[in-house]
């Protein structure tokens, strides 16, 4: 198998909310600070790193969206995202 962080970097991609909509309807959008890297957060997440995913919520670093964002994203659906699947969430950042 492949170097995972290596893999992660690869499947790095861009999308629009409107794209994200099903993802967050099931509760499993997960949104990341722009001051992490998205790929270290994914890769800790996959890794089960838990003490540095868990100081990344206490510190609001990473958190599901708030009804602020989703009702201003939902406004504007075609707003554009950094994205990187670590099932079973999508992790988003934005642009």
């Amino acid at each position: 198998m492949g170097d995972l962080h290596t893999e992660l970097q690869e499947s790095l991609d861009e999308a629009e909310w409107n794209w994200l909509i099903p993802h967050a309807q099931r509760d499993a959008v997960i949104v990341v600070s722009d001051t992490l890297n998205l790929v270290d957060v994914g890769f800790a997440i996959a890794s089960d790193r838990i003490h540095e995913v868990n100081l990344w919520i206490d510190e609001a670093l990473i958190s599901k969206p708030s009804h602020e964002q989703l009702g201003e994203w939902n406004l504007n659906r075609e707003k554009r995202f950094n994205t990187l699947i670590i099932q079973p969430y999508v992790l988003i950042q934005e642009k």
